[in-house]
Formats: structure tokens, sequence, C-alpha cells
């Protein structure tokens, strides 16, 4: 049965490289008929792909740290995780890589398509987000498989070997995807917003200019964080999710109650099913186009929707057809188990609404918003502050009745496949969601050159989709995240033989409260580095306008590449020190504390992660909106008090939204995985 698993699984993964490498060459083909764009978006790929470089160097000395800690610490077969962890941050940083590379290219072939067609700007645009989506995915299978090759033919593919050697040393799969994500997210969000808020408070608070104009020093920087922060933090972000709810939900399979036949294919369905959900995407792919008069956000979701019915029915089938009749556990059969995909599925789709109804362009949260900016700042962030909190009650909600329902019909394998349900089109949902840097790009590009207004109001129309889709994918992201992350743990417990735990133990309570409070210190530690950066980029911009009169009167150029620089250097420095407390905190609670204090510092770090996550992200999005709204003409428009107060709020919500509020996603997952791994140096620790 493995055997065909992973068949299956390097065909998926062939079939999603293959498209990433068609689809690449195809957008490369595509024409910049004018110069300036040419040159402007030089500057972005160069800046984006010199802060990669850069970032990657500084992590290959951790990544061999922690592989040598693997190899030192664990006994017999499992120094296998090693190579395993080294594969997985490969993996991840070759995904970063490719989808930055291919976005930064597509921004001015988008702007250029602008000038013939919606349609076309939308294809170049999508297609460079689906290369990220496409090739995040290809790589997680392909490495998967590559860790079970290797696995099964050294230790044998019966589920005793699968339980006992292959999936423990798979597991430093996950964990390197992990390490990577959390750098990728941390370092590019700490980019991202020290040049976005510098911009913004100097620009176009101070000297009154727009935003993009070319004058702002600042503005590449700008351009360059977007792919930095939304394109490969994103990927890595997800590309982490993916993988853990496929690992978890092999542990989980393959320790089920059930005969050793069951157990081999409950191990296999989540790598098959995550497969085949490559199809799916490719054909919800190509379903995206769209007419002039039609919004792109109708294609898009046409798009999603299609891979989301294809993805049903191809599972219906792979599911019925491989575990037949038979039961396990306490009746769980197939439909049980297919039923407990569809809840996640659902549960996917539910989070994104909710988040587009907190954060979107004329909802009742976001006009709430508009109309407290007229009253000055204060009020704007108190009232984003109360929209945050509230919007955090009805996702828990959602994920609270998925762990209930999925429980209720196959137990923790259910819960698992709810989470894989949740991300078996992640193809296509990451094309939907990098599609939204590529889009702003455009039209910064389309604004920095001055080109026509028939050409700008088509790049408006794409980017303010795309700031929708970020919204979207931003709560599809703490979705997927809580329920991996609950996988997670709950293949700690089975790896650990934790099987109660007592909340009236004052180890689990200690746990409990360090859990809870890390979310804070580590989000602390993100804020207060932008704030830094933040004050630098600004000091740096007002030094130009100064020295350089020249600058805003057109006649001199800004120095670019310092702006670029003092975000990079800032990003570099301040990304380790989240990471290592991200990644040590649970080897010292573990080895101090023992299992139950780490069972408690799991279950506070999740659920205190999650909801604060929820609360930043769509705070952040909905100050977002709130001064997109004013810009368009509501409440006095560019340039009057409630304009201003509504930057002061975007301003403190960029932070939120797009650096500490998706890291915390990360943050959880991280920890639950790292648990796992050290779960069976723990036992022999601890003597069980």
């Amino acid at each position: 049965m493995i055997t065909a698993a992973l068949q299956i699984g390097l065909g998926g993964s062939f079939i999603a490289l293959l498209y990433s490498f068609l689809r690449t060459r195809w957008i490369y083909k595509q024409p910049v008929d004018v110069e300036d764009l040419k040159i402007i978006s030089g500057y972005i790929s160069d800046g984006a792909m010199a802060f990669l470089y850069r970032e990657y160097r500084v992590l290959i000395p951790f990544v061999l740290f922690v592989a040598l800690f693997l190899v030192a610490a664990n006994r017999g077969t499992l120094r296998l995780q090693s190579m395993a962890f080294v594969l997985g941050a490969a993996c991840s940083a070759l995904a970063g890589f490719i989808g930055m590379r291919v976005a930064t290219k597509s921004n001015a072939r988008t702007a250029n398509a602008a000038m013939e067609s919606l349609n076309k700007a939308l294809l170049i645009s999508f297609s460079g987000g689906s290369v990220m989506g496409m090739s995040v995915v290809g790589l997680a299978i392909g490495g998967i498989v590559l860790v079970l090759f290797i696995g099964t033919y050294l230790f044998g593919k019966d589920a005793s070997s699968l339980n006992t050697s292959v999936l423990p040393i798979l597991s430093g799969f996950s964990l390197g995807a992990s390490s990577i994500a959390l750098f990728a997210r941390v370092g590019g969000g700490i980019y991202t917003k020290a040049a976005d808020v510098g911009a913004d408070l100097v620009g176009k608070l101070e000297a009154g200019i727009p935003e993009d104009d070319p004058r702002n020093p600042a503005t590449i920087a700008d351009n360059v964080g977007d792919n930095v922060g939304d394109v490969a933090g994103m990927g890595a972000d997800l590309f982490e999710s993916y993988v853990g709810s496929i690992v978890g939900a092999m542990i989980l399979g393959v320790s089920a109650d059930a005969s050793n036949v069951m157990r081999l294919k409950l191990a296999s369905l989540p790598l098959i099913i995550a497969s085949l959900g490559i199809l799916s995407a490719i054909a919800g792919i190509f379903m995206v186009r769209t007419n002039h008069g039609k919004s792109p956000q109708y294609a898009l979701n046409t798009g999603t929707f299609t891979a989301a019915i294809v993805a049903a029915l191809i599972s219906f089938v792979v599911i019925r057809l491989l575990l037949g009749k038979e039961t396990f556990g306490a009746g769980t059969d197939s439909l049980r188990v297919f039923f407990s995909m569809m809840i996640g599925l659902a549960a996917g789709i539910c989070i994104g609404f909710l988040t587009e109804y907190f954060t979107g362009i004329g909802t009742r949260p976001v006009k709430a918003i508009v109309r407290s900016c007229e009253s000055g700042a204060a009020t704007t962030l108190i009232t984003g502050m109360g929209i945050g909190m509230l919007s955090s009650f009805p996702p828990i909600l959602i994920i609270g009745a998925v762990l209930l329902s999925s429980s209720a019909l196959a137990g923790l394998y259910g819960i698992a496949f709810a989470a894989l349900g949740m991300l078996t089109t992640l193809g296509i949902q990451i094309a939907v969601d990098a599609y939204g840097p590529i889009a702003d790009n455009a039209g910064g590009l389309a604004e920095m050159v001055g080109l026509p207004h028939e050409t700008r109001a088509v790049t408006d129309q794409l980017d303010a989709v795309g700031n929708t889709t970020a919204a979207i994918g931003k709560g599809f992201a703490i979705g997927s995240a809580a329920l991996t992350a609950i996988i997670l743990f709950s293949a700690f417990r089975k790896a650990a033989g934790v099987e109660y735990i007592d909340l009236t133990e004052v180890n689990v309570l200690v746990g409990i409260l360090i859990g809870a409070v890390i979310p804070y210190v580590f989000s602390s530690m993100a804020m207060t580095a932008i704030g830094s950066a933040a004050f630098a980029m600004i000091e740096e911009v007002r030094r130009q306008f100064k020295e350089n009169p020249g600058i805003l009167e057109d006649i001199e150029k800004p120095d670019y590449r310092k702006c670029i620089d003092i975000s990079t250097t800032a990003a570099l420095k301040k990304m380790l020190l989240p990471g290592i407390v991200a990644a040590a905190t649970p080897v010292l609670v573990g080895f101090l504390g023992g299992m139950e204090m780490l069972t408690g510092l799991l279950t506070g770090v999740t659920v205190s992660g999650v909801v604060l996550a929820i609360f930043m992200a769509n705070s952040g999005g909905a100050w977002d909106n709130a001064k997109k709204m004013i810009e368009s003409g509501f409440g006095g428009g560019k340039g009057s008090e409630a304009h201003k107060a509504a930057v002061v709020g975007d301003t403190v919500g960029d932070p939120f939204k797009d650096t500490a509020g998706p890291s915390l996603n990360i943050l959880i997952k991280l920890m639950a995985v790292v648990s796992l791994v050290i779960a069976p140096m723990l036992k022999y620790y601890w003597g069980g």
C-alpha cells in the first residue's frame, strides 16, 4: 500500500513542478514594452533576491547546528531525522526562492498587460502566484516521498516499521519546514513593515505625496517587502502547514486502533489525497478567466470553488476505494473519514468569508472604523482594536465545531482529515494569495512610471481584489495553522505516551501559563523590531528630503538602495531572537519541567496564539481597508483629517497583520513539531 502512495506522490510532485516550470517559461515570454518598467522592476527584483540570498546565508549555520543537535541527541535510526530536517529546510527555502523570483518578474509584465486588457493582466499576475502555489505543494510532496522512500527502503514497509522508525524520521522534515517558515515570516515581516511605515509616515503625512510615488526613497523597499513578506513568507507558512498536516495524519493513522493492513491504508491515505489534490488545484487554476466588466474576484472565486468541488469528488472515490467498508477504532468507516474532510474544507471557506466580512471594503465593521476616523486617531485605534477582538470569536466557534464534529465522526484521525481537507487545494489557495502582492507591485509600477489613467484603473482594480485575497489568505492560514497544531499536538501525545492531562497538576498549570504568554513575548519582539527599523527608515527618508530638496521637485533621484539596505539589515538582525525563543522553549520546558509541563505549554500556546493571531490579522486588515475607503472618497477623502487618522491606524495595523499576527501561525506549529521531534528523547531522558 505504501508503495502505491509513494508512486502517486511522486507523480503529483512531478506534475506540480512541471506546471511551475512551463508557467514560468510562459511568464518570461510576456513582453515589457516600457523601458522604465524594466528599470524599476529590476530594482525590486534585485532587492528581493538580495534579501533572500542574505537571509539564507544567515540561516545556514542555524540549520547545521540543529542538524548536529539531532544527530547528537538521538539514538540509533532516529539520527536520520537530521537528514530529513535539512531536506525540509532546503525544500522550503527552494519554494520561497522560486516563488519570489517569478513574482518579481511578473509585476512589470502585469503592468504592461494592463495596457492591453484586464483579463491579460489578471492572467499574468495570477500565473505568477500559481507558480508559487505549485512549487510549494510539489516540493512538499516530493520531499515527503523522498524521506519515506529512504525510510521504507532501510526499515521496511509494514505498519510497525512506519510507526517506530520511518514516520519519526519524517517528523524531522516537518521541523525543517517549520524552522525556515518562522524565519521567513518574521524576517520578511520586519523588512516589509519597516519600509511601509517609513514610506507612509514621511511620504504621505509629512511630504504629502501619494503612495508609490517614485520621489519617496522608501517606495522601492516597500515594494520589495510585499514580495519578501507576502510571497516568500506566506508560501513558507503554508508549506509548513501542508507538511505538518500530512505528517501528523500519517502518524495518527499508523497508530490507530485497527488491523495492520488498515493501519497501512490509513497512513497512506493522507499522502494520496494531498497528491491528487494537486490535480484539483490545477483544474481550478485553468478556470481563472475574466472579461471586461466582470470583477477579478469573481474569476478567482470560480477557480477556488472549482478546485474544491473537484477535490471533494476525487477524495470521495479514493477514500471509498481504499478503505472500502471495513471499520476501525470505534466503528469509523470510509464515509466518516470523508465527511470529516468535507467539514475541514467547508470550515476553511467559512473562515475566509468571516475574514472578508470583518476586513472587506464596504462592510459594517470597516465602515465603523471610517466613521471613527472623523474624530481622530485615538478613536480610530480604539474602534479597530474592538473590531479585531470581536472578530476572533466566530472563527474560534468554527474551529471548535470542526474539532467536535470531526472527532465524533472519526476520532483523532477525523480531526487530522479535517485539517487535510482545509489544505487539499493548497496549490490554488497560495496562487490566489500570492496574486495579491504581484497586483500591488504592478499598481505601484504603473504609478511610478506614470502609465495612462486607463492602465492604472486596471491595476487598481486588480490591487483592490488583491487586498481582499490577502486578508482571506491570512484567515485561512490561521485556521489551517490551528488545526495543524492540534494534529501535531495529538501526534506528540501519541509519541510521548501521554494518555491523559490533569489540569489540576501544578506542572501542567505552569506549562499552560508559560505557553499562554509566549505569543505575547514573541509578538513584542517582532513589533519592537519593526519600531526600531521603521525609526531608522523614517530618519533616512527625512535626511534625503532635507539634504536633497530636488527629490520632491522631481529633479533629483532618491537613493533607493540605502532604504533597501536598512530594511534588509534590520530584518536579518532582528529575526533571530524570536526564532530561537520559539524553537528553544519546548526543549527547555521538556527537559527541565517534564512531559506534563510540556503538554501544558503546547495547550497554552495553541489557544493563546490562535486567538491573538486572529485579532491582529483582522484588526490590521480592517484599518487598512478603512484607509482605502477614505482614499476613494469616503469620510472626507485624501488629505482630510480623517485620512490622517486612517493612515495612523493603518500604520499600527500593518505590523499586526503582516508580521506579528501571521508569525504566530508558525510559532504554534513550530513548538508542536519541535515537541514531536524531541518526544523520543524525553521518554528516554525521563525513563519512559
